[in-house]
């Protein structure tokens, strides 16, 4: 497992120096590309066929894997954190020259909602709340499975988050279509979701018990078991207020209020992202220290 960590440190440094323009095109896209063909295949308003579409999409994880088995260029494939920071610090420039407009469309790049009439206040939630979910999605989750099933497990790991992002909505094509994507993906991201809270709460201790209260008291109030709880550690970290309701398509969806603070502005999205970027670290950290406990134990044992 510590060899492993080294393909995990390799593949996050890649990201970090290159960004995505070494993947041109994206295989993530390609794996898209080719589940949506796959959808159109399998499709039937049941939950029987979400389950095989959800198995062809496992079938091209494995296929992915065989093509290429090595952890540095899985990790650097499956994690997307300079890309969310950047497009995440995009918008905030273009809230601090106060051209909303273009802000408006620049952060459809990191949201599913409807952007045409939100405030400042609400591109500022929009982006910080985007930063805190795909933190887990696309660096801590993608990690701690590299971690535990190497290039395999990244590779897996990716494929369900993007068969959710695709049909894991609660619209009427996918209530039972996409159930079992969603169901898989909320599985895949239990455990990061709670550890990264955690990873906050140790890299600033003094807030640690404001951040347990605050997810104890407002995540159950988010439609995802997971979502609620990485973006409540964030609005208790940087006290603002995020949630409430979004616009789907002209459909309203309240997503409950977590924290209590003020509404956020242009400047908190700032240290949303060195938030994301230091968990990011520790988390590469914590896999590392598992790494020569779990070795230790397994020599001594």
């Amino acid at each position: 497992m510590v060899s492993r960590w080294w393909g995990l440190a390799g593949g996050y440094l890649f990201d970090f120096a290159f960004e995505e323009k070494l993947l041109r095109p994206h295989p993530v896209a390609l794996a898209g590309k080719a589940l949506e063909r796959w959808e159109h295949m399998c499709y039937r308003d049941t939950r029987a066929a979400g389950a095989v579409y959800v198995a062809g999409g496992l079938a091209l994880a494995e296929f992915a894997f065989r093509s290429v088995p090595v952890v540095v260029a899985a990790t650097y494939v499956t994690v997307a954190h300079s890309m969310l920071l950047g497009e995440a610090r995009a918008v905030k420039s273009l809230l601090e020259k106060g051209d909303v407009p273009a802000a408006r469309d620049r952060v459809r790049s990191l949201v599913g909602r409807d952007t045409a009439s939100l405030s400042e206040s609400e591109i500022a939630r929009a982006v910080i709340e985007s930063v805190a979910e795909n933190t887990v999605d696309g660096v801590v989750a993608p990690l701690l499975w590299a971690a535990v099933g190497g290039a395999r497990g990244a590779y897996v790991y990716r494929m369900i988050n993007t068969m959710d992002s695709q049909v894991g909505h609660r619209s009427e094509r996918y209530r039972r279509f996409g159930t079992a994507a969603a169901r898989l993906d909320d599985a895949a991201n239990y455990l990061p979701a709670r550890l990264a809270a955690l990873g906050l709460m140790a890299l600033r201790p003094s807030r640690s018990a404001a951040v347990a209260g605050i997810i104890r008291r407002d995540a159950p109030a988010h439609p995802s078991p997971n979502a609620g709880v990485i973006e409540a550690a964030f609005a208790a970290l940087l006290e603002v207020s995020l949630g409430g309701e979004n616009l789907y398509q002209g459909l309203a969806e309240h997503r409950g209020v977590l924290g209590g603070g003020s509404p956020p502005l242009a400047a908190d999205i700032e240290e949303a992202c060195r938030l994301s970027r230091m968990l990011g670290l520790a988390t590469l950290c914590f896999v590392g220290l598992a790494g020569i406990a779990f070795t230790a134990v397994r020599r001594r044992g």
